[in-house]
């Protein structure tokens, strides 16, 4: 059955939006190309997004043409803004951007582990009001009934541990600070009027490495999270998987070979956390010879990665074979080995095709790192797997949750009103 004059409108509306959001400003001529649409309703649709304040004239095309240049359209980018907050053990990372994603301020606020819950929660939530503040961004209509231009509408948040698929809301999580779970609701009673969101951090991570980073070509890939802790996020068919308990990718647990123990369903102790995780890789630093970083967390061990992968080289042709009982490039070869252990369970189940490291340690590793890895994986998995370095590291928890909250943000207010 056809559809519906309204219901075709609405299609066409979000098609266009879409679009705009994709390519940027584009001329009428350019939306009819790209749609497929015929030139009148092109036409209405430009006329009713702008009457509706999605869209605007923001240029002209500067074609040599006869006549008048064509007119630029773009997204109204101040319609709406959105904060994004990557939640880590020791602090929190905000960012807030208008409906385009351009950032307009940003914070880092350290939190010590010795700072009690309330405490904690009360530093993070401050710095999302100071971050919103400095944007020039309004958290609230300013008015009662005022239409809510401009203000604050979508607050996405990047935490570790698992999110409830029934509810949304982050699970108790054994050894990790209970700030952490009390961030959202406190965001929310502080924000009444902005929609607040949580997702898995490596999840996230996964959705900015598609998007922007490292898996732009592929629509199945997993990724393979290397910082503080370890973790995987599995995207399918260009699809999130998340898991009937929402712990797809808790790779952390995993049993395997090299460690002194099992892991327990409180503790990841004894699984792949404790083969790759940052303590084990700053300890497997030492007992390589290699300098000892300032900290054992994420950052500390990416350091001692990064320098040790700028002392190896894989091209043997320009820079000679590397010595292997060398201190640099026996601590690779042996995270490398350890990498693909908890690669090559993943491929088994999975056969993705592509593992991208991710995180600060995947980042700073790169592609020497990662070519060590494939050359491990290659050996002991028959299947065909491609290892790439994340392009995004560090940034891709906060980039993740721009992008998840700009989604929510964009179906909202995306959404033409029914026509007649």
């Amino acid at each position: 059955m056809p559809a519906s004059p309204s219901t075709a409108r609405a299609i066409n509306d979000r098609l266009a939006l879409r679009l705009l959001q994709q390519e940027g400003p584009l001329t009428a001529g350019q939306l009819k190309q790209l749609t497929g649409l015929s030139r009148p309703t092109v036409a209405d649709l430009v006329e009713r997004l702008t009457v509706s304040g999605l869209i605007t004239v923001v240029g002209e095309s500067g074609e040599q043409r006869r006549g008048p240049n064509a007119r630029l359209y773009g997204i109204v980018a101040d319609r709406a803004h959105l904060a994004a907050l990557d939640v880590r053990t020791e602090g929190v990372l905000v960012l807030v951007s208008d409906l385009v994603g351009r950032v307009l301020a940003e914070a880092s606020v350290p939190i010590g582990g010795d700072t009690g819950t309330g405490p904690a929660v009360e530093q993070a939530v401050a710095a999302v009001e100071r971050t919103v503040k400095e944007a020039g961004v309004m958290e609230a209509p300013p008015r009662e009934g005022a239409r809510a231009w401009g203000t604050l509408h979508t607050v996405g948040i990047g935490a570790p541990g698992l999110i409830d698929p029934a509810t949304g809301d982050l699970r108790d999580s054994g050894g990790l600070p209970a700030w952490h779970r009390r961030l959202a609701a406190a965001l929310q009673e502080r924000l009444p009027e902005a929609r607040v969101t949580v997702e898995n951090e490596t999840n996230l991570a996964a959705v900015a490495e598609q998007r922007e980073g490292a898996a732009r070509d592929r629509d199945t890939f997993v990724l393979l999270w290397l910082g503080h802790g370890v973790g995987a996020a599995v995207v399918l068919d260009g699809t999130l998987r998340r898991g009937a308990s929402g712990g797809t990718g808790e790779i952390g647990f995993l049993p395997v070979p090299g460690t002194a123990s099992l892991p327990s369903a409180k503790d990841c102790d004894g699984g792949f956390h404790s083969l790759a995780g940052a303590a084990a890789i700053v300890s497997l630093a030492a007992e390589c010879g290699l300098p000892a970083p300032a900290t054992t967390d994420g950052p500390g061990a990416a350091a001692v990665v990064r320098d040790a992968a700028a002392q190896l080289s894989l091209d043997p042709v320009a820079n000679g074979e590397p010595d292997a009982a060398a201190p640099a490039p026996r601590f690779l070869r042996t995270l490398a080995d350890r990498v693909a252990v908890g690669a090559a369970s993943v491929v088994a189940v999975l056969d993705p095709g592509c593992v991208v490291l991710g995180g600060e340690v995947g980042q700073a590793g790169g592609e020497v790192l990662a070519g060590l890895v494939a050359e491990r994986l290659r050996r002991i998995s028959p299947l065909s797997t491609e290892v790439r370095a994340s392009s995004l590291g560090g940034t891709a928890v906060l980039r993740g949750a721009l992008l998840r909250a700009r989604e929510r943000a964009q179906d909202e207010l995306f959404a033409p009103p029914e026509h007649p």
